[in-house]
């Protein structure tokens, strides 16, 4: 059902989450007269919805990088690796182990 979202499913709950949430926000600011005891908060509301999108795109940065696939490592074109690379290979490792293991 969902082999075309392939890795990050949760990247890519997050941001769907927050699009949804921020243009909600966002729409019920501008277009709904909210004043509680003569104070507008409709501003409140744009303010939140426009931060809401900008966190999503976080997690849309997160799922795009995530599904890129095929790329050579530094090993393969010859380049000695770092031990920041070896701890990063090593970290995705294990995550991709766990999830075929599921």
């Amino acid at each position: 059902m969902c082999d075309g979202l392939s890795h990050c499913k949760l990247a890519l709950a997050f941001a769907v989450l927050m699009d949804l949430l921020g243009v909600s926000s966002l729409l019920l600011g501008v277009f709904v007269p909210l004043e509680i005891k003569g104070q507008d908060f409709g501003d409140l509301l744009v303010y939140t919805g426009a931060l809401l999108v900008l966190m999503s795109l976080g997690g849309w940065v997160l799922w795009y990088s995530g599904n890129i696939e095929g790329l050579t490592s530094a090993k393969d074109l010859g380049k000695v690796t770092s031990t920041v690379d070896r701890l990063a290979r090593g970290l995705s490792r294990k995550i991709r182990t766990y999830r075929s293991h599921r």
